[in-house]
């Protein structure tokens, strides 16, 4: 970005955000995204970005890193017919943190579109920032859901940058390591991953140790700041 210029962000969001449920017990609340673009309006901050209507990803664009099988799951499994589909859903990993729903793939397609989206604008320097509230879904793997995630967005969003950048630089200031990133350019010397979380104490999901660095040409790719409890950490805990 040029000096004297101004910053420009894009900020994707779809009131169908609203309709997604993932069951009265379960701390993922979709609705509290609809909750945070009114504070958006709100305060007047869509005055200052470029607003997006989030467009659903195609299964080929999932399937740039997710596998066939999964997404098959992904787009046929239903509250309705979830008995039908009981072994491939353990096979997966779906369980009481991973719910079936009603809208469950259209709830990933959006997702992950609005990542998609976001980073295609970066590629063709049609905006310096990108805003996407309904992603960050790092724990999913390539065939497997975990820790409420289901599709990778950020997965799909670095391997969109890939296409135009030589190397990606991810950092992950969530409570929980970033897994699911991590475990896909694990191996890669263009994209380094740095991850700020808990660990220890059985806390989920009990990976990002100090001493895991990457592998092959990932050596050294991969760093981890793993924080214990406490008033010093960066989470207050």
């Amino acid at each position: 970005m040029s000096a004297g210029r101004k910053s420009k962000v894009a900020y994707f969001y779809d009131s169908e955000f609203s309709t997604f449920y993932f069951g009265q017990n379960h701390p993922m609340k979709p609705h509290r995204l609809t909750m945070t673009h009114q504070l958006v309006l709100g305060y007047d901050l869509q005055q200052h970005m470029d607003v997006f209507r989030a467009v659903k990803a195609q299964p080929m664009q999932l399937g740039q890193f997710h596998s066939a099988d999964y997404i098959d799951l992904l787009s046929l499994v239903t509250p309705d017919n979830q008995a039908e589909h009981a072994a491939a859903m353990a096979r997966h990993n779906f369980n009481e943190d991973c719910p079936v729903f009603d809208g469950l793939f259209e709830y990933c397609r959006l997702y992950a579109g609005a990542s998609i989206q976001g980073a295609v604008r970066l590629n063709h320097g049609l905006c310096d920032t990108a805003i996407n509230w309904s992603g960050g879904l790092h724990h999913a793997k390539k065939g497997e859901a975990s820790g409420f995630c289901y599709v990778n967005d950020l997965v799909l969003a670095i391997l969109e940058l890939l296409k135009y950048h030589a190397r990606v630089l991810y950092l992950d200031i969530d409570i929980h390591h970033g897994d699911g990133v991590e475990e896909a350019f694990y191996l890669s010397d263009r994209v380094m991953t740095v991850s700020f979380h808990k660990y220890g104490d059985y806390f989920f999901p009990g990976t990002g140790d100090l001493k895991d660095i990457g592998e092959q040409r990932g050596r050294y790719y991969t760093l981890n700041v793993p924080l214990k409890v406490g008033g010093s950490t960066m989470f207050g805990c």
